[in-house]
């Protein structure tokens, strides 16, 4: 999830050391485990804190669920996958699994409306599922126009989306016994900092700077290790509007950095950076750069879209259960 434009979302290969001993030879990432094959009982040393792996109760669910997910990458029979395996096994733990392995799929695909209905299902399921409430979260954020009647209310939800999940990434995040504790806390802060993001991107659309330019910092500061150009440019926007120029370009520079000038937000990045160097007497932008508005503050709702490719790819919680 983030971001798959900016882009919430990471895959990071939360993996059991089973499957990385069966699966991981192939030198790519392998998605987390988070179901186990019934009777399996995890090994107490490596079990990581917070909520249990997800278990298989039969055989025959164990069997359902590797076929539905074998749908993953493409996104309607993935669905379709998962709303015949909640018909079979309608008390099954794994239905979030298999709807989030859909709303991630829809979110590669670009189709938003879907993949925030695939979060719904989850929430539906589990309404503390941190990865669906960041989903819904920054769907809601990115797709609410300022002309539309329930942009409040749209706004107010994504914002106690994001902060909730911040709270239960500890608690309910579901990952498979024997998962590497550095796996674990990379994914984790992955997921802190998305929220964070959406919470301060949130606040800099309703003209809360100063909030923004917290939790926007946090942001970057919670997953330094991924930095991204959108967040950082987005900073760089707050801290324009409280009109901390130095601040502002030291940012705009970084995003300059790390995009390219042929992107939307590298165009973005640039223009800012063009414009803060006139505000702060840095030096003068070339002719072909220079930007329309050097008088003023950015206008407010000048907030970067996600980034067309995501840094990371979205985790796939529905990775095969372990044997």
């Amino acid at each position: 999830m983030r971001k798959p434009s900016q882009a919430l979302l990471v895959s990071l290969a939360l993996l059991a050391c089973a499957f990385a001993q069966t699966a991981g030879q192939t030198g790519t990432q392998t998605a987390p485990q988070t179901a186990t094959q019934p009777g399996t009982t995890p090994s107490a040393p490596n079990q990581p804190a917070g909520r249990a792996p997800i278990q298989a109760k039969s055989q025959a669910e164990f069997q359902a669920y590797q076929a539905a997910i074998a749908s993953a990458q493409n996104p309607d029979a993935m669905e379709k996958a998962a709303d015949d395996f909640a018909t079979k096994f309608p008390d099954s733990q794994l239905r979030v699994l298999l709807y989030r392995a859909a709303m991630h799929s829809y979110q590669s695909a670009g189709n938003s409306g879907k993949m925030m209905e695939m979060g719904l299902k989850v929430l539906g399921i589990d309404t503390d599922d941190p990865e669906a409430l960041i989903g819904v979260a920054e769907v809601q954020e990115e797709h609410t126009s300022p002309t539309d009647l329930d942009r409040d209310q749209r706004m107010t939800q994504a914002l106690a989306n994001a902060q909730h999940a911040l709270d239960t990434v500890e608690t309910d995040l579901a990952v498979p016994a024997g998962t590497p504790p550095d796996k674990l806390e990379a994914y984790k802060k992955y997921l802190r900092a998305t929220s964070l993001e959406i919470v301060g991107t949130i606040q800099y659309k309703r003209e809360q700077y100063a909030d923004a330019e917290t939790n926007l910092r946090k942001a970057i500061e919670t997953d330094p290790s991924n930095p991204d150009p959108v967040v950082i440019l987005r900073l760089a926007l707050a801290l324009d509007q409280q009109k901390k120029y130095p601040e502002a370009l030291q940012q705009a520079n970084r995003a300059v950095e790390l995009t390219k000038e042929d992107t939307d937000v590298g165009k973005m990045a640039r223009n800012e950076r063009d414009r803060l160097m006139v505000q702060t007497g840095a030096g003068t932008p070339t002719p072909a750069n220079a930007p329309s508005n050097t008088g003023g503050s950015s206008p407010a709702g000048a907030v970067p879209q996600s980034s067309p490719t995501p840094a990371t790819e979205p985790p796939q919680n529905g990775a095969p259960p372990n044997h």
